[in-house]
């Protein structure tokens, strides 16, 4: 079998062969294919797409490419839910407790953040002393001890995925759902969960930039792991305007704390207690979406989240001090706040920018390699449907480089509309698949 063979087929909109999609990802794993091949390939994919078959053969292939997770040793349904990323978006940080706190296992598996969107392990680290990784002894051992833990890719878990994704994000070939879903996807099922809910976003702040488009996505990646034996469900969410108010790693941190405490954000809250109640009914637990809700919300009210991430932290060895002492996590040398330049209601808050905004502040990495600020960031005081006066802030810029925050402010200004009639915000949650 010859790899031009393959990438003329696919240039000339051909249909691959299970065989030639295993050959593909067998030479990108072992380092037989040579980039420029992969990269050609990449593009005739995104140009041609790909069939459902074809899709789904990906994904296969390229989680069988490493180690697969073996989590049959922990008791009952093991859950999982990933994002396909957002602004502000910390509902891992609120949901993996709430649900484990619930007695449903969740063995989560996630990642660091690149470009606009933050990582959920990036978060973590804002925590002192916590490992971040763990091997799957460690991993196992620790949901069967205490419900729940939170770990970056450790070992050999899906090679094929880390090489095609390097390629993708140098050749302009990321965006294309085939591609996305089986790199979504063969991470998931490789993890070894029985059970993934899937929130995607839509908006301008994810990759969907509209509901048909995320619904396309979502229902591709519903189709693989129901052909791969696992229950799959996808939360469609709005990602208009950043979830929460909080955007940077310590500042989300913080707003996690407080939504488990209570005291979170309605948005925030409204969409963690949608995918809670997501993994509750696809573990078997509840057949009644309403008495999920309710159980969740009681673990929220009770504490009893709260107690179990504070337990989490600690047994992947974080200082939980911060939990009551904010004090404690990476701070900022310097702030700035972002006026309003007239008065009005907020009808526009483009989450892209602030996301691009936090990066530049330091908050997030164009390049994995890129060091993190865990500091930096931004907090929003106004959003959609809310009232603003001139002189007063939209916003605070977190940073430890002074140089950047006019700059960024500037930017960021830009991120509101400010109208003279108010707009309701439209809900967090637009549907489940």
């Amino acid at each position: 079998m010859k790899m031009t063979d393959i990438i003329a087929k696919k240039r000339d909109g051909g249909t691959l062969s299970d065989a030639e999609i295993t050959f593909f990802i067998n030479g990108v794993a072992n380092g037989s294919i040579p980039d420029y091949q992969g990269a050609a390939l990449l593009m005739a994919i995104y140009l041609k797409k790909m069939k459902p078959r074809e899709t789904t053969c990906l994904t296969r292939c390229m989680m069988e490419s490493g180690d697969q997770i073996d989590l049959s040793a922990i008791p009952g349904i093991k859950v999982d839910k990933h994002s396909t990323g957002g602004v502000g978006d910390k509902t891992t940080l609120v949901v993996t407790p709430l649900v484990a706190a619930c007695g449903i296992p969740v063995a989560k598996m996630s990642g660091k953040g690149l470009g606009h969107t933050g990582g959920t392990v990036d978060k973590l680290e804002a925590f002192k002393g916590i490992r971040t990784v763990l091997n799957q002894k460690d991993f196992i051992k620790q949901v069967k001890k205490i419900g729940m833990a939170i770990s970056g890719q450790s070992g050999n878990l899906v090679p094929a995925d880390q090489q095609l994704y390097a390629l993708r994000d140098v050749t302009a070939t990321v965006d294309n759902h085939s591609l996305i879903a089986a790199s979504i996807m063969s991470k998931k099922l490789a993890s070894g969960t029985d059970v993934i809910v899937l929130d995607v976003k839509v908006g301008n702040g994810g990759f969907n930039p509209n509901v048909t488009t995320a619904r396309k996505l979502a229902k591709t990646m519903i189709r693989i792991g129901q052909q791969m034996d696992r229950q799959t469900v996808a939360v469609i969410s709005r990602m208009d305007q950043p979830l929460g108010r909080a955007v940077g790693n310590s500042l989300e941190v913080i707003e996690a704390i407080e939504t488990l405490k209570g005291n979170g954000p309605k948005d925030l809250v409204d969409l963690s207690l949608e995918l809670g109640t997501q993994m509750l009914l696809l573990s078997g637990k509840f057949s009644n979406k309403t008495a999920a809700k309710k159980m969740l919300q009681q673990r929220l009210r009770s504490g009893a989240a709260l107690k179990m991430f504070a337990k989490f932290i600690k047994a992947q060895g974080g200082d939980t001090s911060g939990i009551k002492d904010y004090q404690k996590f990476p701070g900022a040398k310097y702030t700035l706040e972002v006026i309003a330049p007239t008065s009005g209601w907020i009808i526009d808050l483009t989450a892209r920018t602030i996301g691009l905004a936090s990066m530049q502040l330091g908050a997030g990495r164009q390049k994995k390699s890129d060091p993190i600020d865990l500091g930096a960031g931004i907090y929003l005081h106004k959003k959609i449907g809310e009232k603003v006066k001139a002189g007063t802030p939209l916003a605070t810029l977190y940073s430890n480089k002074k140089e950047p925050l006019k700059d960024v402010a500037e930017f960021v200004l830009t991120a509101w509309s400010i109208g003279t009639k108010k707009r309701k915000p439209e809900k967090v949650v637009v549907e489940i698949l």
